[in-house]
Formats: C-alpha cells, structure tokens, sequence
C-alpha cells in the first residue's frame, strides 16, 4: 500500500524525529538533516552532468552515504534499539582513495582557486558549500547532542573530494582554474 505524500501532521510548524518526538521545523537538527538533503539533491544535479561513468558511480555511493548520514541525524536523541543504516570508516576511506586518484591527475596548487569555468565545475563548487554548511550545522548540533564523529569527518572530506572533483572536472573539460591573485 503506498502512503500519501502529504500528513498534515507539519501543518503546526512542527515535523516528527524517528523516534516519535516532535520538534520545530526550524530546531537545529532539522537544519542539519535538511541541509544534508539539500546537499544530496545538489549531487544529483552533479551526476546529471557528462562526467566519466567512475565519477558517476562514486556520487551514486555518496548519495546513499548522505541518505545514511541523513537518517542518522533524524533520530531522537537517546532513542535506542531503532532501525538506522550505518556509516562505515570504509566510507570515509572510499572518499580519500577518491581524492588521491584525482590529485594524481591535476598540477600542484599554487594559489585558492576562484569557482567557474565551466556551469558543471559551477555546480560542484555549489555543492562543496552547501557540504560545508551541512558540515558547520552538523559541529554546531554535536555540541548539544552526541552526533557520531564519522559524520562530521565525513562531511569534512567530502567536500574536499567535491573540491578535487571541481578541479578535475575543469581540466577534463578544457575549462581554465583561475587563480585567486587578492590586491596588494
């Protein structure tokens, strides 16, 4: 049987926590799993774009990996013995065997690297950000609630590997990184 989109159940400004609690649309861990969601669909919008087929199968796996990170957070906090998928180190560890396949392929950095060149490389800067907002929500709720470290150190390195993807994308596609060179 297939259940309705629509509840009514948040009509009061509240939504519900898989646990049962309700809170405010608005409450801290809501933002972080929202800005988690906002995060996944960016990714999406990523893997629409002509990347190589090995690209595409990686943000497969970390849109999963943010589905995961975005039930975790769901949960009431001190609700136990609940259904949640885990996050691994091995997921931890597929984004930094990512990042140093990448980095083989690009030149040294020399300067901060201005986002553009080219709409896609555009869309994985935008997703970086958004990563690490989802990131700095996620910091801001582990110091009033237990948030396991693997999240936030996967937040972390994910948006390096959006960062390193960003670059490798430009010089697949012949777009330039520009440099940031600040005023003197």
């Amino acid at each position: 049987m297939a259940f309705k989109i629509y509840t009514k159940t948040g009509d009061d400004g509240t939504t519900g926590l898989y646990g049962g609690a309700r809170v405010a649309k608005y409450d801290l861990r809501i933002e972080a799993y929202g800005t988690v969601d906002e995060l996944n669909s960016y990714i999406g919008l990523i893997r629409d774009q002509p990347l190589d087929h090995d690209s595409i199968k990686v943000l497969l796996e970390i849109q999963d990996r943010l589905f995961t990170i975005g039930s975790i957070l769901a949960v009431q906090p001190g609700k136990k013995n609940l259904s949640v998928p885990s996050l691994l180190a091995e997921d931890l560890e597929l984004l930094e065997k990512e990042i140093d396949r990448m980095d083989k392929e690009l030149p040294p950095m020399k300067n901060f690297i201005l986002p553009g060149g080219h709409t896609t490389v555009s869309f994985i800067h935008i997703a970086r950000c958004v990563c690490r907002r989802a990131e700095r929500l996620t910091v801001h709720l582990s110091s009033q609630n237990e948030v396991d470290s693997l999240i936030i150190k996967y937040l972390n390195r994910l948006s390096d590997y959006l960062f390193t993807l960003a670059r490798l994308t430009a010089k697949n596609m012949g777009a330039s990184e520009q440099p940031w060179l600040p005023r003197k």
